[in-house]
């Protein structure tokens, strides 16, 4: 759960996974100038999402729906930061192996 007092900026930095509209992001990453890029495949189709760090601060928490509003260069969004999440890797623990 997000606190209301958290910025957009501090939940990105802190969460594993993001959900936007309703789809799981595969990738979302701030680059060097905290810009925020989100990517996910909706069927066939690659969807990309870039927003500035002016947008990422003007972003409102809605605490009934436990999810970020954030207005683009297309309309508004609304996001889902998700804390712990698991993820696979192909390393093996074992240094002997």
């Amino acid at each position: 759960m997000t606190a209301v007092t958290d910025t957009l900026l501090h939940a990105l930095e802190h969460c594993g996974m993001v959900e936007i509209d309703g789809l799981h992001a595969f990738e979302f990453a701030l680059d060097e100038d905290d810009n925020l890029h989100i990517e996910c495949i909706d069927g066939r189709n690659a969807l990309h999402w870039e927003f500035t760090p002016a947008q990422i601060q003007a972003a409102t928490f809605d605490q009934s729906l436990q999810s970020w509003l954030i207005k683009g260069s297309d309309g508004e969004h609304r996001l889902v930061c998700i804390g712990d999440v698991f993820s696979g890797d192909n390393e093996d623990d074992d240094a002997d192996a």
